[in-house]
């Protein structure tokens, strides 16, 4: 069986790569296609030795750092791969990979990060974060991202079966096209972390510093607990916003390699988390050194952490996205945390293995194709 794998951009080693990375390691003979592929060598490992094929946005000018400008023509790339040789096409999407053109004879299964987010549900956040709320500038993006939900639709229709990485996504896709969806929770390396019983007095916080993150808000609510200290790995656009309102109990430490900031998670007292995230990979490797979560009770965290009515919880929820919430789940978790233990937080995140994703995924895999083959007969 001749299988192509299709996945939207190769920029860097993010959570979507290593779902990539396990697909690829199912089907290790399979051909790889992305719209754009600036892979850097040091991650290059995640793709082996495999070529891969590109389409023209490849060539446009400032390809490698301004892709996502080419967002109008995102869709006509995607369906220029030639896929009609293939028997499955296996897509990796979270903007436009599940629009490749596929056949009657062909089996499309399509695993969803989420559908686009900045062209539904999320349309006025990013509009707004964007400085695109008003004049002709926002009137044109808003007709591209109309454009963009027509055509998101009308593809998603072209996918013989839809796997989401998580309740949350399996929603959301009903929602948008009317479908049903497969769980598989994305692998998440908790073989790169070890349990530490042992905690320090500080809090952590680690993440990209981008808007939807929320790590000033994580940062104005522990300046407002002067006893209690927080450090914050990590970089990004909303760094400066981070040092306006940090107090001298919160230390900021940019960017850290991994080893660094696995040590910091395996000491940290508890890992703080903002994001209303469609999975969140970093909750997971935080309960995989031992170390429980206070995290926004919204989105993939629900999934992925145990709350205190859990007989074996491993962290704390909040419900608002500010920083008195914050405050008050920090506070919370103080008087509840001889409640959670290491050994939950690490027996809760080995439910997210590499190995339980290859072992689900080509089950799954296997079970659409016996099914596709009784259709046709």
């Amino acid at each position: 069986m001749k299988i192509a794998i299709i996945h939207e951009w190769l920029i860097t080693r993010a959570g979507s790569e290593k779902v990539l990375e396990e697909i690829l390691a199912c089907y290790p003979d399979a051909d790889l296609f992305s719209i754009v592929d600036f892979l850097p060598k040091t991650d290059r490992e995640l793709i082996g030795k495999r070529s891969i094929q590109t389409s023209f946005i490849q060539q446009l000018p400032k390809a490698s750092t301004h892709f996502r400008q080419y967002l109008p023509l995102l869709p006509l790339a995607v369906e220029q791969f030639d896929l009609s040789s293939y028997d499955l096409i296996i897509s990796s999407s979270h903007a436009v990979a599940k629009g490749v053109l596929t056949g009657p004879d062909q089996v499309h299964i399509s695993y969803v990060h989420s559908p686009i987010r900045y062209a539904w549900d999320m349309q006025h956040q990013y509009l707004a974060e964007a400085g695109l709320t008003k004049g002709i500038k926002s009137w044109i993006a808003r007709g591209i991202l109309h454009y963009i939900r027509l055509w998101d639709y009308r593809t998603a229709q072209g996918v013989d079966t839809f796997l989401a990485n998580s309740k949350f996504i399996s929603r959301r896709i009903r929602k948008v096209y009317g479908r049903e969806s497969t769980v598989i929770y994305p692998p998440v390396d908790v073989s790169a972390f070890s349990m530490h019983e042992q905690k320090e007095n500080f809090y952590l916080t680690a993440s990209r510093m981008v808007p939807y993150k929320k790590m000033p808000m994580i940062v104005e609510a522990f300046a407002s607990m002067p006893d209690r200290h927080l450090v914050v790995i990590g970089e990004g656009p909303e760094m400066e916003k981070c040092r306006a309102v940090a107090g001298r109990n919160v230390e900021l430490l940019g960017w850290q390699p991994f080893e660094v900031l696995r040590d910091y998670m395996q000491r940290a007292k508890a890992f703080v988390f903002a994001a209303e995230e469609d999975f969140g990979i970093t909750p997971v490797e935080a309960q995989a050194c031992g170390t429980p979560v206070i995290a926004y009770g919204k989105g993939g965290a629900l999934e992925t952490v145990r709350g205190l009515d859990d007989e074996s919880p491993t962290g704390v929820f909040y419900g608002n996205q500010c920083p008195e919430s914050i405050r008050d789940a920090v506070l919370l978790f103080d008087k509840v945390c001889g409640n959670i233990t290491a050994e939950a937080c690490r027996s809760n995140a080995l439910r997210f293995s590499p190995d339980r994703f290859r072992a689900e995924f080509k089950a799954c895999v296997v079970e659409v194709l016996e099914m596709n083959d009784i259709r046709k007969k």
